[in-house]
């Protein structure tokens, strides 16, 4: 998979990117909002990794909030230290597919990953797949 990391916490960024290149998936990674929301609208990334805390004045919720006005509908996980149900219900609302609260295991993010992007894999492969 074709994974963009928003996370501006270096330890968490190196663990995401490393963990997630060790099993497979090509990764790139951006630390704020307004160079997550113009990558994530040029390029075609499987899946989205997006802090909700972010600098450079557009946070998660928001940043994804653009991208679904945008017609980008890449499956998206909150991955946040902020942990409240208000929290989880903002990002969900926003047009994330699902939440994590940090800290996270690799195989937990992982078995997210593969959740949200499923349905999307099953259908690519029937409509590539002859009858």
């Amino acid at each position: 998979m074709y994974i963009l990391v928003v996370e501006d916490d270096a330890d968490v960024s190196k663990f995401l990117v490393t963990g997630l290149r060790e099993v497979g998936h090509v990764v790139e990674l951006t630390t704020n909002g307004r160079d997550s929301l113009m990558l994530a609208q040029t390029k075609h990334f499987d899946a989205l990794i997006i802090d909700r805390q972010l600098p450079g004045g557009i946070d998660g919720v928001d940043m994804l909030k653009s991208l679904r006005n945008s017609n980008v509908h890449t499956p998206a996980l909150f991955l946040s230290g902020l942990g409240q149900i208000s929290d989880w219900m903002k990002g969900l609302q926003a047009g994330g597919d699902d939440y994590l609260v940090k800290p996270a295991t690799l195989s937990e993010i992982l078995r997210r990953l593969e959740l949200i992007t499923a349905p999307k894999q099953v259908a690519q492969k029937q409509s590539v797949e002859p009858d």
